[in-house]
């Protein structure tokens, strides 16, 4: 049994959705999202909750009951509050800065990486250290933050590089003489 998959999702105000099919369309005030629910997956909506079920106690329709509310909850989540990874620029000569709706990265390397924002995803740089990537779909925000992150990952020995903020970093000892 899923401890997640039992729990009824309740809407949050501001928010409807409806449910055609396997097809759950959530609306409220930062946009729309839809998800389509596995065939192995039951899904119904009564008095403002919406239930997921397996449709058999096979082992793949378990596997996704749990995942399915998840994403449910998620794109509920999104169209009322959206979502938020912070990043942090560790270096010297390391910067962000806005370039029109790209972002443009000083890494140390010979030139400036220029990273194009995707639809749906807003990039702001409040500091020339920092980078914030907001958007109502949990899962376009954190690959658009690991993709950034990609381009230079945090280092060992120092530390440098784009991390997420709060990401610990184990540092390594340097060489002895």
């Amino acid at each position: 049994m899923s401890r997640i998959g039992k729990k009824p999702v309740s809407l949050p105000a501001g928010v409807t959705a409806t449910i055609n099919g396997q097809t759950v369309t959530a609306k409220g005030p930062k946009g729309e999202l839809k998800f389509v629910v596995n065939d192995e997956v039951l899904v119904k909506m009564e008095n403002n909750e919406i239930s997921v079920q397996p449709r058999d106690q096979s082992k793949n329709a378990r596997s996704k009951w749990g995942m399915s509310r998840t994403q449910i909850v998620n794109i509920l989540h999104g169209v009322k509050d959206g979502f938020e990874k912070k990043l942090e620029i560790t270096g010297v000569g390391y910067r962000a800065a806005l370039q029109g709706k790209n972002l443009q990265l000083a890494l140390g390397f010979s030139h400036d990486v220029v990273y194009e924002t995707p639809n749906g995803i807003t990039i702001t740089v409040p500091k020339p250290t920092e980078i914030t990537v907001s958007g109502i779909d949990k899962q376009q925000v954190g690959q658009v933050a690991a993709e950034i992150r990609e381009y230079r990952g945090p280092e060992p020995y120092k530390g440098k590089g784009v991390r997420y903020a709060g990401e610990r970093i184990v540092r390594k000892e340097g060489k002895k003489k």
